[in-house]
């Protein structure tokens, strides 16, 4: 809820990520975060779409 909290990360990623320049790392990192955050919500829709087909049959 707090955006400056929102963005802290474990002491060895944030110096890993700070020491790169190409900044390459930081968005292999982002997008990781972001494929696992999602995965959840696909698998859930998709059981709830399932549910729903069942339900409407």
């Amino acid at each position: 809820m707090v955006p400056s909290l929102g963005e802290a990360q474990c002491a060895m990623c944030r110096a890993v990520l700070e020491s790169e320049a190409s900044g390459n790392t930081a968005e292999g990192v982002n997008n990781g975060i972001v494929y696992l955050m999602a995965i959840p919500y696909v698998l859930v829709a998709g059981i709830f779409y399932f549910i729903y087909r069942k339900m409407r049959s």
